[in-house]
């Protein structure tokens, strides 16, 4: 058996729909390893169709760490996450297999290589209150104030990337600090030493879109009505983030009689391709040394990829 006290951590980073699990279950296959999810929203236990987790039968396959792992009713902050995730790390090496870290949430990813600058706790008193304003003012001018106090945020951010906008806002409404002061300034949680080894899967734009939509009509024949009933059931604090999952709000629209089926799905899948666009940028930008595929994962090309890696 191939022993991993080298330190080896191999991350398989990308878009949504890009083919990440798929590549990360031939990685484990291969190396004898284990999949510790890297995905923000995957991590909820109570959101599975909509968010794309591993199906039963590809969990039976491999080990996978950290997939449903948190209840909807608390929130996986990256310093949460980043102590879990260096957990499961740790346990692989005693066992000798290979951590494969999978997922597209880039700030999971750049916490746990290069340590986190801990913000302080924000309240939901504070966090409804930006909401609030942020309804009321629109996309627009939000981001206009939102670039008086914290420029270089709103430079990176869409008009449509609210959570962000609204995070940065709260950041500097509740601490008097930019978001972007707060992440240059010295880690205080020290940077996960380890002999990283990254796969970026960066396919034509298109035809992630094309695979984007065509997952979200699956998930819709899945059950992702049913299982948005059963989260809205819960009666959660819509400040927590299981709660801004792609697709919720839009399902709950059609569940509220607001829209039809058809618009919520139409809206779902071009928050998607909007949330594709800004991987796909952040992730060019952002992780530089690594192997880059600019092809949609397929089978075909698990050689090609492993041969350019040294596990």
């Amino acid at each position: 058996m191939r022993s991993f006290s080298n330190q080896t951590v191999l991350i398989i980073a990308g878009p949504t729909a890009s083919g990440k699990s798929s590549l990360a279950i031939k990685a484990a296959e291969k190396y004898h390893g284990v999949i510790i999810n890297s995905d923000a929203m995957q991590v909820y236990s109570e959101l599975k169709i909509l968010t794309a987790r591993p199906s039963q039968y590809d969990e039976s396959l491999v080990p996978h760490k950290l997939y449903g792992a948190v209840s909807a009713t608390k929130n996986c902050s990256v310093a949460v996450w980043k102590e879990l995730a260096e957990r499961e790390i740790l346990a692989c090496w005693r066992k000798s297999a290979l951590p494969i870290i999978a997922g597209g949430t880039g700030l999971y990813i750049k916490a746990l290589m290069q340590g986190l600058s801990e913000i302080p706790e924000v309240s939901k008193e504070i966090r409804r209150e930006v909401i609030a304003h942020r309804n009321k003012q629109g996309a627009e001018a939000f981001h206009n104030e939102l670039r008086r106090f914290d420029p270089r945020t709103a430079l990176k951010l869409d008009l449509n990337d609210t959570q962000r906008m609204v995070r940065a806002y709260e950041v500097y409404l509740a601490t008097n600090r930019s978001l972007s002061d707060w992440q240059e300034s010295k880690p205080t949680k020290a940077p996960f030493k380890a002999n990283y080894q990254i796969i970026i899967l960066d396919p034509p734009r298109e035809k992630l879109y094309k695979k984007c939509d065509e997952r979200f009509d699956e998930m819709i024949k899945n059950g992702a009505i049913e299982e948005v009933k059963s989260l809205l059931s819960l009666n959660l604090d819509p400040t927590l983030s299981a709660m801004k999952a792609i697709g919720v709000a839009q399902i709950t629209s059609y569940l509220n009689h607001e829209q039809t089926l058809d618009i919520a799905v139409s809206e779902a899948k071009k928050m998607t391709r909007r949330y594709a666009k800004r991987q796909l940028t952040w992730f060019r930008n952002q992780i530089i040394q690594c192997y880059r595929v600019n092809e949609q994962y397929s089978e075909r090309l698990s050689d090609k990829i492993f041969s350019k890696i040294i596990i």
